[in-house]
């Protein structure tokens, strides 16, 4: 399982400009051994270790006295006390960089941690499960580069190449990527692949929800789950999910934020850049691992996704992920997400803006582009600068307009 992942570089340029780095992630998604793969040669420590978590916790300044770098500590959302200990101990020597390295899987506390104690003193960035490219053990798509270069045009897409298969795509896109069941599924150890996803949830809702939400109604938490598949990638109407489950809207929008920040699930906000056109601002959001939306919606091979009416939104989410997770691999910053969706019902899937500008980008799971496709982004282009992409299951990178350009999703 051990496969080289997009966010490497990131990881060790960050440890030559922060004294910490911290990466953070939903369980199971390769973050120990990402840690591990890159200082190998650095003391490790597993605070879900009762030893370990014995030996820091007993007197954490002692600790942090005998080991004041070249650290690693895993899960550390375990013990919130560290992270203002280790405020002191990098403040003794501000300059220096490079000293820990933390994993975190459970974003409330881990979070909360790094704001309130090491503001300033820590970089933060986020593992995900396999990208298709990473799966593969592919060298990732030059496009986001691209991406964030304000100086691109269209035509120099034209220049992309693919790293996988269509094929590829989609069996990544079928299964999702979280590392173990991911690669034993492409053995063809189905079994094993059901038999995990199963336990995740089991561990997810049992473990980790219980204890950092221990008041949560936990069949109250599961049932919601298993109806959000059938919300994956559209609006969100609250109301309704909460006559489904016979709770409060409240509370829906309480257990929206707890799977958000645990990774399970991504909010995307409204894209309101433009001031002039009215917009829908409702909620809407997506299981961020294809896998884990399939596994809820009982979908267990291509054939019978491709005609499952979940099935556009389904790729639409997939490729949303993908490109979030290609451009959170640069070193750039303040790039944000969006969906666009006018009240004349003009829509965009996904919309980045950043430095580099705002780019918009349209999805569709079918081959052919046809006419209508574009609709969106040509509203959504028709008062402004800059281009737009149609994400789809073409051959090749093509023209479709002078500012639109298709990229086969096999090609992100």
């Amino acid at each position: 399982m051990d496969k080289k992942r997009n966010l490497e570089n990131k990881i060790n340029r960050l440890l030559e400009m922060f004294p910490v780095v911290a990466v953070i992630g939903p369980r199971q998604c390769g973050k120990s051994t990402i840690v591990n793969r890159l200082r190998p040669d650095w003391k490790y420590y597993d605070l879900e270790r009762p030893d370990d978590y014995q030996l820091i916790s007993s007197d954490p300044a002692a600790f942090l006295s005998l080991n004041p770098e070249r650290v690693i500590i895993d899960e550390a959302q375990q013990y919130p006390e560290l992270f203002k200990v280790l405020r002191g101990v990098i403040d003794t020597e501000r300059q220096k960089k490079g000293r820990f390295l933390l994993t975190g899987s459970s974003s409330p506390e881990i979070v909360r941690g790094i704001t309130e104690s090491l503001a300033g003193r820590i970089a933060t960035v986020e593992l995900w499960p396999f990208t298709q490219n990473e799966f593969y053990e592919n060298p990732p798509s030059t496009l986001y580069e691209m991406l964030i270069n304000e100086k691109t045009i269209p035509k120099d897409f034209m220049a992309l190449q693919s790293t996988i298969t269509t094929r590829q795509s989609m069996d990544v896109w079928l299964k999702g990527g979280f590392p173990e069941p991911s690669i034993e599924g492409a053995k063809g150890n189905d079994a094993f692949y059901h038999q995990w996803m199963e336990n995740y949830i089991i561990d997810y809702i049992g473990r980790d929800i219980r204890t950092l939400f221990p008041r949560l109604n936990i069949n109250n938490f599961r049932r919601f789950l298993t109806l959000l598949a059938q919300y994956s990638g559209h609006q969100l109407n609250m109301s309704d999910m909460a006559r489904a489950l016979e709770i409060g809207v409240s509370t829906v929008k309480d257990y929206l934020d707890i799977i958000h920040h645990t990774f399970l699930w991504r909010n995307l906000p409204p894209y309101i850049g433009n001031r002039l056109k009215r917009v829908q601002k409702a909620k809407k959001g997506f299981f961020r691992d294809p896998g884990l939306l399939h596994y809820f919606l009982k979908i267990s091979d291509l054939d019978r996704l491709l005609i499952h009416p979940v099935a556009g939104f389904s790729f639409e989410s997939f490729v949303i992920e993908e490109v979030i997770r290609g451009l959170q691999s640069t070193m750039a910053t303040r790039v944000d997400f969006f969906y666009y969706r006018s009240i004349n019902k003009s829509e965009v899937d996904l919309v980045i803006d950043g430095p580099f500008g705002t780019i918009p980008i349209e999805i569709k799971l079918n081959s052919v582009v046809k006419r209508i496709s574009l609709r969106g982004l040509e509203r959504f282009l028709a008062d402004g600068k800059g281009y737009g992409i149609l994400i789809n299951r073409g051959k090749r990178p093509e023209l479709l307009t002078d500012k639109i350009i298709q990229i086969p999703v096999n090609y992100i």
